[in-house]
């Protein structure tokens, strides 16, 4: 997100974004282009060096974890309507935001 790499981003959130799509958003390379315009150059630079703290990491599954807002450990901080919660799982040998 910080580096406003649309093709990472939409692979990432590939499971999330086509189920956004599915309820009638456009496709990801539209709609997170609108979100980078929504992120602040500094957050966006903050955004490029964030970490997770594991500790905060809710564990679902083995295969499925939600990484709230508060895990986000970064320069400046966000609002869960700034960034939001995510879900991600294990698909195929990858991690990806389903959620």
């Amino acid at each position: 997100m910080g580096r406003e790499d649309i093709a990472t981003v939409c692979e990432v959130a590939g499971p999330a974004a086509k189920q956004a799509e599915d309820q009638g958003f456009g496709p990801c390379t539209s709609t997170f282009v609108v979100t980078f315009q929504m992120i602040s150059p500094a957050q966006k630079k903050a955004l490029r060096t964030a970490t997770v703290d594991p500790q905060r990491v809710d564990v679902l599954t083995l295969a499925k974890v939600e990484i709230p807002t508060d895990a986000i450990r970064a320069s400046v901080t966000f609002s869960e309507s700034e960034l939001g919660s995510s879900t991600l799982e294990y698909l195929e040998g990858n991690w990806y935001i389903t959620d």
